[in-house]
């Protein structure tokens, strides 16, 4: 009887441990987890904001202003645009 005792309470023992243990790697994961979903949010707002920007960026004012100033670039006229005519095809 005292071998089936001390038998039970090894394996108590040995079932609380893993218990203890378990719910050590669950606070874990869930700390992980926790950390992930806030880098998620903090990337989300980081992507919007950048959207954002490139849709200021790219407005046709902006990019006119910035190939006339930075570019020298102008406006086409017809005094200054040449054009190009493909040769005739011959025909037999």
């Amino acid at each position: 009887m005292m071998r089936l005792n001390l038998l039970l309470l090894v394996l108590v023992v040995l079932s609380a441990m893993q218990v203890v243990r378990t719910q050590y790697e669950a606070r874990v994961l869930y700390t992980a987890l926790d950390r992930a979903v806030v880098e998620a949010r903090q990337l989300e707002t980081e992507h919007e904001r950048l959207q954002v920007e490139k849709r200021a960026q790219a407005t046709p004012s902006r990019v006119e202003t910035m190939a006339r100033d930075q570019l020298h670039m102008h406006t086409a006229t017809p005094p200054i645009t040449q054009y190009v005519q493909a040769p005739a095809k011959e025909q037999p």
